[in-house]
């Protein structure tokens, strides 16, 4: 819902036809579409690009959507452009929904090749056909599993990527998946623990049923961190299904994407961006909270420079927290 009603930008709506997620194991189209924001009295020649990766169940199409209460974020690009708290740059929402929920934007043997999608042919895509973004001129920021992505492409390609913020982005996987293991095989235990028919239910059924999404949450992580082809859609879980003992080698895999610890591998590829942002509420009800001030911690230690901020509030409806990011991303980058 509008805020400001100044000079308001175009959005754009484009397809994308991806070699990189054709013949994918969830049968996901792979043609996507992508709307591309250009602010206003522009043509979008020669700004800086923006990508906007959204939170798990989410799509890009739902942050150009209309929203009450709250603007949505062109709208909100819109003010703070039209005020003159951050330069103009052009914004891309891909969709990048998949048949297990969401995305962690990160290439997978199940949910599909998406980081190169993203990379290889997306940012081409708009970069070609609006003339913005080039080296050293393209930021990345998200939410929730948005920010995990954000964080994870700046961490493996800074060649790509100048500046990225993480809001409530995942990590401290210890503390952000593992308390929901125990949730999601109760639920499975409904169907026999069996993953493939409490999909299957799932998918026919007219109406989700309570606590289906921390079911969905683990299993999708599952198909991103840790796929197994040879399973129904990738899906195998870290931890035994009778008595939820974690096995160690399944874990590892997860914890190998753990943003903490790809830190420790790959620190010199953040010192490479013009603009790191990394933010949490203080009440997360995912804990997240935990994983975000050690990650800040660590990349103090190693002299990173980075800007890290906590806010009183929790996991849901923060997008209030661009205003921030974007203008400091923005700002960058110009």
């Amino acid at each position: 819902m509008r805020k400001y009603y100044g000079p308001a930008g175009v959005i754009h709506r484009i397809s994308v036809s991806s070699a990189a997620l054709r013949g994918n194991l969830l049968n996901d189209p792979s043609t996507r579409v992508v709307d591309v924001c250009i602010p206003a009295a522009t043509a979008g020649s020669n700004l800086p690009l923006l990508v906007d990766l959204v939170g798990f169940t989410g799509s890009g199409l739902s942050h150009t959507n209309w929203v009450g209460f709250r603007e949505n974020v062109p709208e909100r690009l819109d003010r703070l452009i039209g005020e003159g708290k951050m330069p103009p740059v052009v914004v891309a929402f891909p969709d990048c929904f998949t048949r297990l929920g969401g995305n962690q934007y990160i290439n997978s043997a199940a949910m599909g090749a998406w980081e190169d999608y993203l990379i290889n042919e997306m940012v081409p895509a708009i970069e070609r056909q609006f003339g913005c973004g080039g080296n050293g001129r393209r930021g990345v920021f998200g939410k929730s599993s948005g920010g995990y992505g954000a964080i994870a492409h700046a961490l493996k390609h800074p060649d790509i990527w100048a500046a990225a913020a993480c809001h409530s982005g995942d990590m401290g996987f210890e503390w952000c998946y593992l308390p929901d293991m125990p949730i999601a095989l109760q639920e499975l235990a409904k169907t026999g623990s069996s993953i493939e028919r409490w999909w299957t239910e799932l998918e026919a059924a007219p109406k989700h049923p309570e606590k289906a999404v921390e079911v969905i949450n683990i299993l999708a992580m599952a198909a991103s961190y840790d796929p197994d082809p040879s399973q129904f859609l990738g899906i195998r879980l870290p931890v035994t299904l009778d008595t939820c003992e974690i096995i160690q080698e399944r874990w590892r895999n997860w914890l190998r994407h753990d943003p903490l610890n790809m830190l420790e591998e790959r620190a010199d590829s953040l010192r490479r961006l013009k603009a790191l942002y990394i933010d949490c509420g203080t009440t997360d009800q995912f804990r997240l909270l935990y994983g975000a001030r050690r990650f800040a911690r660590r990349l103090t230690e190693l002299g990173i420079q980075h800007r890290y901020e906590e806010f009183p509030d929790n996991h849901s409806t923060v997008d209030y927290r661009m205003d921030i990011s974007l203008p400091f991303l923005a700002q960058a980058l110009v």
